[in-house]
């Protein structure tokens, strides 16, 4: 059986990342999608298991201690990370992966986990970055300013990338994604062991 691909997915805020990951997994059912970790307090409609696994602080530091996460950071006094156990497993029992993080948090599963596949996900253009950010209409000026901002610095990252995914129309988007997968399973250095059993 092969491995499973891990594919970490980032881009800035407004290019339709959990969209698309949304549509993927109702598309597919061969992926699993990574939830984190957090010692955050719960939310009310928020579940355990679900949006993410919630931890005391010793045992997010102990897990950390032990190599526990593929990628992990400090927000506002609370600890987010990537479960490397689950993720593992799943990649193990043939199951393409997915995580959607950050250009930090990216690049920091690459170090962790070199055979990740770093995808980056962007609108055609960056008017209509703008007209996303504004149109949700759940931020100030002043905000959506500041994630334009953000945004440009997130996108001189893109380079660094393995693939990228122009979010013009969620179905074009979804099909690139899986592309990406399927290529990354005819890859030489993903069918070694399948080579040297025949």
């Amino acid at each position: 059986m092969q491995k499973g691909t891990l594919v970490v997915l980032s881009g800035p805020s407004g290019s339709g990342k959990g969209t698309l990951v949304n549509e993927y997994v109702h598309s597919f059912d061969d992926v699993f999608v990574s939830i984190s970790a957090t010692t955050r307090d719960m939310r009310e409609g928020e579940r355990h298991g679900i949006n993410y696994y919630y931890m005391t602080v010793e045992e997010f530091l102990k897990k950390r201690d032990e190599n526990g996460f593929l990628e992990h950071a400090e927000f506002c006094g609370n600890y987010y990370g990537t479960p490397r156990d689950n993720a593992e497993k799943a990649l193990n029992e043939g199951k393409d992966v997915i995580l959607e993080i950050d250009v930090q948090g990216a690049f920091l599963v690459k170090e962790n986990y070199p055979e990740a596949v770093l995808v980056f996900t962007m609108p055609p253009s960056f008017d209509i970055l703008r007209e996303r950010l504004v149109g949700r209409g759940t931020e100030s000026m002043e905000v959506v300013e500041k994630r334009l901002e953000r945004a440009k610095d997130e996108i001189k990252r893109a380079p660094e990338y393995d693939y990228l995914i122009i979010n013009d129309t969620i179905e074009k988007a979804v099909k690139d994604l899986r592309a990406i997968f399927d290529s990354e399973k005819c890859e030489i250095k993903n069918n070694l062991d399948f080579i040297k059993e025949f």
